[in-house]
Formats: structure tokens, sequence, C-alpha cells
């Protein structure tokens, strides 16, 4: 694997730490020493390139101790590129990158008298597979200086698969890069305006309980603003579909589970209806987002704070705990800036239909790009109104053949048959049971369905992945453009939503630093699209709480 900067592999257990570069250890102590230590090295920080087997891990004491680290290579997230899913223990990690079956990777030691490993500190087996016992804690510790001179082992071997495929390697850094972030994110957390967070959860679901006796009581007023619309139906468990199915039915209303959407349009036949969708996001705030998870998730410095991936296993999207993904909106206006620091919001503007012109190389569709709204360019060659152009674009991503789509999508083969070519590909792929490969080189798996039904489903997933994975590959590559950009000036991301950026960065540069992110977004589309005649647009606001970004 060809790198730029010093080498270092970096292993860490409990307070110790060992640093290992190609000629040999260079370290072997307390993770605080090798702190001091790597900033008394001769070259620069910024010029070291980290390998660890998981940046969770190695990471996480560095950047605690206020070590900045900029370039890594991440064993985990570059095998979870080359094999597809989000498994990665450190044995199958090596066996991928050694060309053997993980599959056939040996089971730790059942502890069995008679189950006898005579090689048990044997780092690589007779057999080529990692030593299974690098599962366990205390294996680690005692061979964290092997596991780091492996680390870079592995790296080389990984870098030398992900070349064969177009972007692999550049995607790998990338992806290395997100999970640094990741563990960023993590530690740092989301600013929080406790007093007015703490006034919107009790607006919508009560007061804090003082205890369990007093929570009944929210639970059954809060209940009670359903209930009255339907005298004589107090007993129904509003939080048991079926108990609420049968109270519907009570009123005409037959639907087949009680999903938002699906009692949506009947909100004006009934008042008990419309109480009920309000009861159900009030209750979810309650139950999901509430008192405790207050208490459970938002620390003394009020910051909220979840744990990130950078993978969720399928097409390679960010993950967040703690409910970060999923904010209600009516707790929006809780996240808001500390004193004397802003939000800058940037959002990603139909980022899936253009990246779509970059991956299937649509000449066409590319040219599309080149106004802020897409849609309305598409609309303007298919001869057709925005909204159905719009969806016409999102029914050939995501494999709508059939109803209001079908003839846009007819009129779509016609005028960007590369583009809907692509699509196919990926969908046949995936019918076959065939796995895909995004653009920048991800694994994709799907399995073999029984039936015509499943096959076509499967290849729904497959056509949408080969674009969702590639969008989130871009939205990585972009969001660690941004974290270098903004770092001069006391920037840093705090929260990376789906096609979303929130950098909170002091007040007396929010100038600077929006026009960073701008700038951050050119650069890393030309990076990433090769040159290609793409054009990435973003919706950039400043704003003191996250709220104001909408509208």
């Amino acid at each position: 694997m060809s790198v730029r900067g010093a080498l270092y592999a970096v292993t860490v257990h409990g307070d110790r730490a060992v640093c290992a570069a190609p000629d040999g250890v260079r370290f072997d102590g307390a993770v605080a020493d090798l702190v001091r230590f790597v900033e008394q090295t001769d070259a620069s920080v910024a010029d070291l390139r980290w390998v660890w087997w998981a940046a969770a891990e190695a990471a996480t004491p560095l950047v605690r101790a206020g070590l900045h680290l900029r370039r890594c290579w991440d064993l985990t997230e570059a095998h979870r590129l080359l094999v597809g899913g989000f498994d990665a223990g450190a044995d199958e990690i090596w066996a991928a990158a050694a060309g053997l079956d993980p599959a056939e990777r040996p089971a730790p030691s059942s502890g069995d008298l008679f189950d006898l490993r005579p090689d048990d500190d044997a780092v690589v087996g007779s057999d080529g597979y990692l030593n299974p016992s690098c599962l366990q804690p205390d294996w680690r510790s005692a061979h964290l200086v092997d596991l780091a001179r492996l680390a870079l082992v592995t790296a080389d071997r990984q870098g030398a698969l992900l070349a064969a495929r177009p972007h692999g390697v550049s995607t790998a850094t990338s992806e290395s890069g997100a999970a640094l972030l990741c563990v960023e994110l993590t530690e740092h957390g989301l600013p929080i305006d406790r007093p007015v967070l703490e006034r919107l959860i009790t607006a919508t679901a009560g007061p804090r309980p003082r205890d369990e006796a007093h929570a009944d009581q929210i639970r059954a007023a809060r209940d009670e603003l359903v209930l009255q619309h339907v005298p004589g139906r107090g007993t129904t468990d509003l939080r048991n579909p079926a108990h609420v199915r049968d109270l519907l039915r009570s009123l005409g209303v037959r639907v087949d589970d009680t999903r938002a959407w699906h009692l949506e349009p009947y909100r004006d036949l009934h008042p008990v209806v419309g109480a009920l969708l309000d009861w159900r996001k009030a209750e979810r705030i309650a139950t999901t987002y509430g008192w405790s998870w207050l208490d459970r998730f938002v620390g003394t410095d009020d910051r909220l704070r979840g744990a990130w991936t950078a993978c969720d296993g399928g097409a390679g999207r960010m993950t967040a705990g703690a409910g970060l993904h999923s904010l209600p909106t009516p707790l929006r206006p809780g996240v808001a800036a500390a004193p004397d620091h802003v939000l800058v919001r940037a959002d990603l503007g139909q980022v899936e239909p253009r990246v779509l012109a970059v991956v299937s190389a649509d000449p066409d569709f590319a040219a599309a790009t080149a106004q802020d709204d897409l849609y309305a360019t598409v609309a303007q060659q298919l001869h057709l109104d925005r909204p159905a152009a719009k969806i016409a674009v999102l029914a050939a991503m995501y494999g709508q053949t059939s109803g209001p789509a079908a003839d846009a999508l007819q009129r779509m083969e016609r005028t960007y048959p590369r583009a809907l070519r692509y699509l196919r590909a990926a969908a046949e792929r995936g019918e076959h049971g065939e796995p895909v490969v995004t653009y920048g080189g991800r694994l994709v798996r799907s399995r073999l369905a029984a039936d015509q039904a499943g096959r076509r489903a499967i290849g729904r997933f497959t056509r949408n992945a080969v674009v969702q994975g590639a969008a989130a590959e871009f939205f990585k590559a972009w969001a660690l453009t941004v974290r270098d950009a903004v770092r001069p000036f006391g920037g840093r991301i705090v929260l990376c939503l789906h096609d979303e950026l929130l950098v909170h960065a002091p007040a007396s540069y929010a100038t600077e630093t929006a026009q960073a992110v701008d700038d951050a977004l050119q650069a890393a589309a030309r990076r990433w699209t090769g040159g290609a005649p793409v054009r990435f647009v973003a919706d950039l606001k400043v704003v003191q709480r996250w709220s104001e970004a909408k509208g």
C-alpha cells in the first residue's frame, strides 16, 4: 500500500499503547506518554499515517488525550469495504487479507480439558490463520506488539486487494477517516441547550416524573387526550396495536396496521384519529426521547453523546446511537450553539440523482446536474411537469416500474439510456443472487431468493444500493474535507445526518467557516468524480439553533 508520510501502527489495551513502524517498535508504554512521544517525533503529526484494527478501540484514547489525528488506515473499515457486511473481528480481517477462507478460521478455545492449543502463543498459526485467542482481552494485552506489527502487514495486503477495484484504495482511506471522525463525534458530542430541551420534553411528554406512580398518572393523562373522543372505550390499550385496530374498526376505519402514514388519510373522519396521531408523537418522545434519554445521553457539559459507526453493514451509510439520526423535529430547537458560537448547517441537494450521473457516466444526465434544481431540468428534457419528473428519477433508482411512474420511466429510458442501463444491470445481479460493487469499491452482498417476487425485491435493493452506497461514499469524502477545512477557524463537525452536516464554530469565524464548508464541497466533488462534469450543490445556513436551518 502506497502511503504519504510516516506509517505507524498503534494498538491499545487499557492504559497501555504500542506504536510500531515498518522498521520496528517505536513506543511501548502509557497512552498519555504516547501522545507526548508522537508530538516529539521528527515527523509532523499531520504527516503521520496511522494504522489500527479499529478506530473505536485505538483512536479513542488518543482523541480523548487531545491528539489531533489526520490520516489513517482502519483495518475494520477496509475489510467491510472488501467483503461486505458488518462483521469484522481481527481473525476474520486477517483471513480475508491473507487470502484464506474466513469461514474456515479456527474457533476460540472452549476451555475444555482436552481442547489443547499447543501454539497458543503464536500470533499466526501453522494453518495461516490468526490465533483465535485474539478475541480475548487478556491474550490481546499480552500480544499488543505482535498485533501492531501484524496490522502493518494486513494493511499492505488489504491495499493490494483494493487496488484491483477502481477507487478502492481511495475509498478505504476515506472510510478509515470516517471511522476516525466517528470517534470524534462520539467523544465531543452535539451541543444542547438543556433548559430549552427540558421545556420541549415537558410540553410534549409531560413533566419529569417524581416516581413511578407519578409516571403512571402522566401516561394516563396523555392517553385520556385520545380516549375522551370515544366514550365507553376507556379500557383500550393504546400501546396494543390490536386494541387500536379494534377501536378504529368500530369507527369504520379499517387498516392493516396502525402506522402513521396509514392513519393520516382518515384524520378528518373522526376526532380520535387526529388525537391518536398526536398521541403517537408525544408517546415517542416520552418513551424514546424523554427524561431517561436526557439523563442517560446528555452530559453535565450539555453535550448529547451517542456511539457513531462509519458503516451500517449494508450500502455503507454512517449510523449513530442515542437517537442522533432520528431526533424528532419538535426537539430540534434544543440543539443549539454554545455561547459565542454558531452552527453552520449544510445539506446536500438531490445528491443521489447527481451521484447516479457520476457512477453511470451518462452525459445527458450529467448535463441536467448543471442547475440547482435537477428535477426541473429533467422535467424539461422529458416533457413532463416537475413532480412527474421527480417521481420518474426516484422510481428509476428504487425500482418502481409500474403505476404512475411507468410512462415517465419509458421517457427516461429514451433520454438517459446509460443511467437506466447501469441501474438495470445492478438489479439483474441482485435478482441472480450476485453481489454488486459500488463506484468506490464496496462489495454489497445479495442472496438468491426462492421465488420471483423475492428476486424482484432483491433486485430493487441492489439497484438502489449502488446509488445509495456511492452517495454515502461521496458524503464521507466531503465530511472529511470539511473536517480539515474548518479546523483553522476552530470549527468542528458535530453531526452527520444522512446528507446533512452540522459544524460548530466560533461566531467570530462564521463567514469563513461557511465559505470553507462550501469550498470543501467543490474540492471533494472534483476529487471524488475524477473531474466528471457533474455539479453538486448544498443548502448552506448559519444559525444558532438546528431548527432554524429548515424552511
